[in-house]
Order: C-alpha cells, then structure tokens, then sequence
C-alpha cells in the first residue's frame, strides 16, 4: 500500500509544473521595467497614412505614482504649448488660445492616428488591469487581462512578455468578446542609463484603421520626483517651466 501510494503522488508531482506563475507579480514587474513609478519623458509620435504621408508630434511628458500623468507638446509649431493631464480616469486637454482645459476621453485622440488618449497617456498596466490567467511558453508568458472598470479604453488585452527581459513584446487589445481593436508591437531595446533597459519603440495598427500605422519613438526617460501641484489644471500651462 505504501509503495502504491508513492508511485501515485510521484505521479501527481510530475504531471504539475514546477512552479506556477504569478501573472499579478509578472505584470508589476514589466510595469517597472518599463518606465520608473515616477519620471519624465521625452518621445516622438509618428503617424503614416496609407499613402505613406506622415505626421509627427514631439512631446515632454511628467508622471507620478499610479494616477497621475502630464503632456506638453513641443512640436509641430501648431501644438506647441498644447497640454494634456490625466487623473485616474479624468483626462483634459489644453490649449493657450482657449484658455480653459477641456474634457476629453481615453478613446479620443488628440494627434488622431491609431493611439488614442489612453495609450498616449498611460498609466501602469497594473493600476488598470487585473490577471485572469498566466500561461508560460518556452521563451514567453502570455498574460490575459481583463480592465478593472469600464472606463478602461481596453476591456482586455493579452499580452506577450520575453521571458528573460520580462518585457512586452506584443499587446493585443481587445474588446470583452475577444474582437481585435488593435496591436502593439515593442521593439529596439535601449540603455536609457539607471539600470532602464526597455524597448524605444512602441508601433500599433488596427483592422479598424487598415493601412494606417502609428509609432512611438522614446528619446529620454529618467526618474524624477513632482510636487502634487504638476497635475492639477491650474498648472497645465506651466508645464513647460519643468523642462530642464
């Protein structure tokens, strides 16, 4: 009986993985590799048409903890000095002739293209999402969200994360019934000094955009600390004094 019974949890033992992934530890941990919890930003927007005519956008960007993120234009002259601030799920836009910040929301675009509000002012995947199911491959995890909230731009993603970097290599967003809205893809790792090693460039397409593509292009990314008053309205015209 004792000899059957070790045969049998011998068994057990090896039909269940070795270990089982935290998916929740896993996408905190590819929140951090992917930017400071605090920092500024400097990065370049890019979107090309189907008939190969581009636009670009140069901004500064300012984000502290999990909810508070800032943008300030710098180019093209049309733009500049246009900012945008998010709280959470709040977001609003400025712009110096009207005077007065405006509402937007996170599946607007203010540069139209294929990113939309949500993605150009990011927060951590973490805040937004939660982990439905952790699967591991050979070289990769995928991770399957699901939003925390229907104010999320993205009722689900699923992510594709290097195993050994624990970085993203590519994001699927979806819609609740699994319906492709659009795809991210990570590429060309750079040192951005402090020990920051991450992709410098974030391009995306969508099925409901066919022929049109958008890319990100970072620049400069290094951890800085704000004063809470950064990310109110009343300073959104003043976010250019932060440059330095």
């Amino acid at each position: 009986m004792l000899k059957i019974i070790t045969m049998t949890l011998t068994v057990l033992a090896l039909a269940l993985p070795a270990h089982a992934v935290d998916g929740t530890q896993l996408l905190k941990q590819v929140d951090r590799n992917l930017n400071p919890e605090s920092y500024e930003m400097y990065r370049k927007l890019i979107n090309v048409e189907p008939d190969g005519k581009r636009k670009e956008f140069t901004l500064f960007s300012v984000k502290k903890g999990a909810d508070k993120v800032a943008a300030l234009f710098l180019a093209p002259a049309s733009e500049k000095g246009r900012s945008t601030l998010r709280l959470g799920d709040n977001m609003w836009l400025y712009i110096p002739n009207v005077g007065k910040p405006i509402r937007i929301t996170s599946l607007q675009s203010v540069v139209g293209g294929v990113f939309n509000n949500a993605d150009i002012l990011n927060l951590d995947y973490a805040v937004e999402y939660l982990v439905e199911k952790a699967d591991e491959r050979e070289k990769e995890y995928i991770l399957h969200l699901k939003a925390r909230t229907k104010e999320v731009a993205y009722d689900r993603l699923r992510m594709r994360v290097d195993k050994e970097k624990k970085l993203p290599t590519k994001i699927e967003c979806l819609t609740e019934k699994n319906l492709l809205i659009k795809t991210l893809y990570f590429k060309n790792h750079k040192d951005f000094g402090g020990g920051l090693v991450r992709p410098s460039v974030v391009e995306t397409d969508s099925p409901l955009y066919k022929g049109y593509r958008s890319i990100m292009i970072y620049a400069k990314i290094k951890q800085r600390n704000f004063r809470n008053e950064v990310f109110t309205l009343t300073y959104m015209s003043n976010l250019e004094s932060l440059r330095r």
